[in-house]
């Protein structure tokens, strides 16, 4: 059995040999260019064409020596230190880009643009899963809250005209839908994912329902949203590559960008912070000196349930428009993944996101530019991640100790 040490060596070289033969031994012939600049930057960054083989080859060389020196660390006890990993990973992206786009041109800004725009109802969603584990009640209900902000916010916002109220009643009602969940589970004691699943159904067959009963039937009135407007942030918004990725967003990803540092702030460095991982590690503990675990564990639920419901707004009202059957497509599962994946850390399960986001978006433009590479394998790639992440293969996962596991006060 492989100790502990060798795990992160042995994936590495997995994806090493993986690398030799997509980059080298199926080489490309052509240029691979990277467009950089996009309309309004201080001043357009040139393209850049690289070849695809010289590329390939020189990309392997470098993941063997992060291979070889990270067999070294293992060989003395030592962990490979993450940069090293980000490193490797860096590289990797890169060489299979050069690979995959060979003769062709991939635009980089909008690759990164579409990557943030499908990342941002998963990060709202794995906010709303690492607060709800957090506190010790298993979040499997995310879909249902997206889909159900979702829908509110395109009845309100065509109703009334405006996006904000319609913000306002997504958060509603995402904390309306984890409220039913909270309620089961810590009052009743039901199974929580049995409940999460249960309330997923319920609130696919029931927006589905009212989609092709009533909107269909009244689009013009009640499915017929404004969206948010671009918003660019001055000076910030015309720095090359990041500004028209970062700061040219709505106001949806504006408040992602502040949901993030709030969760992680408040989780890790304030009062309310400490209650919740109290109870969500030792509901017991946490009685004791005087903490309600029931009630912190509902009224955090039901936050987020309101984070999750701010996500599907995103699709109504940042993205797509009209509301759609089913239209969250799987986002919160993928969120809960994100959650799984960055080991209940709000910054970790961001970045998680984004990979999502971007392995989703990559397929998109590979296949626009008609790239060899099968659009099936980019989609499967985060999921195998994910998997590796939660069998221990690159390193031990474990969530909070109380997650999932009811508590009844004694006093």
């Amino acid at each position: 059995m492989l100790g502990r040490s060798w795990k992160v060596p042995t994936i590495l070289g997995v994806v090493t040999l993986l690398a030799l033969v997509l980059f080298v031994v199926k080489k490309g012939s052509g240029t691979s260019t990277f467009a950089l600049a996009s309309e309004g930057d201080f001043f357009a960054l040139p393209a850049v064409g690289v070849p695809s083989f010289g590329t390939g080859l020189v990309v392997v060389v470098a993941l063997a020596v992060i291979t070889a020196y990270a067999a070294f660390l293992a060989s003395q006890y030592r962990s490979a230190p993450l940069w090293l990993l980000a490193v490797f990973a860096v590289l990797f992206v890169f060489g299979f880009l050069a690979w995959a786009a060979d003769g062709e041109t991939i635009p980089v800004p909008g690759l990164l643009i579409g990557a943030v725009a499908l990342s941002t109802p998963l990060i709202f969603g794995a906010m709303g899963g690492v607060i709800s584990e957090r506190v010790g009640v298993i979040n499997i209900a995310i879909e249902g809250q997206l889909l159900a902000g979702a829908f509110v916010s395109a009845v309100v916002a065509s109703i009334t005209g405006s996006t904000y109220v319609a913000l306002l009643a997504a958060l509603i009602a995402g904390a309306l839908t984890a409220s039913l969940l909270a309620v089961f589970s810590i009052r009743y004691f039901v199974n929580q994912v049995i409940v999460g699943v249960v309330l997923n159904v319920l609130v696919v067959g029931l927006t589905s329902f009212l989609y092709s009963v009533v909107l269909t039937k009244n689009a013009e009135t009640l499915n017929s949203p404004p969206r948010f407007a671009r918003i660019d942030i001055p000076v910030l918004s015309q720095i090359p590559i990041l500004g028209p990725v970062l700061f040219r967003q709505t106001l949806i990803v504006y408040l992602m960008y502040v949901a993030v540092a709030l969760v992680f702030v408040g989780l890790f460095h304030t009062k309310w912070g400490l209650r919740l991982r109290a109870v969500g590690e030792h509901p017991q503990a946490a009685d004791t000196v005087g903490i309600n675990v029931a009630r912190t564990r509902f009224w955090n639920v039901c936050l987020a349930g309101a984070i999750a419901g701010l996500g599907g707004a995103y699709f109504t009202l940042g993205s797509v428009g009209a509301f759609g059957k089913e239209m969250t497509a799987g986002a919160g599962y993928i969120a809960l993944a994100a959650v799984i994946f960055g080991r209940w850390d709000p910054v970790r399960a961001t970045l998680a996101a984004l990979l999502f986001g971007f392995a989703s978006n990559l397929q998109n433009v590979l296949g626009i530019i008609g790239s060899p590479v099968p659009s099936e394998f980019m989609l499967m790639l985060p999921y195998v991640v994910t998997i590796f992440a939660v069998a221990g293969l690159v390193g031990h996962v474990r969530g909070p100790a109380a997650a999932g596991k009811p508590y009844a006060s004694r006093s």
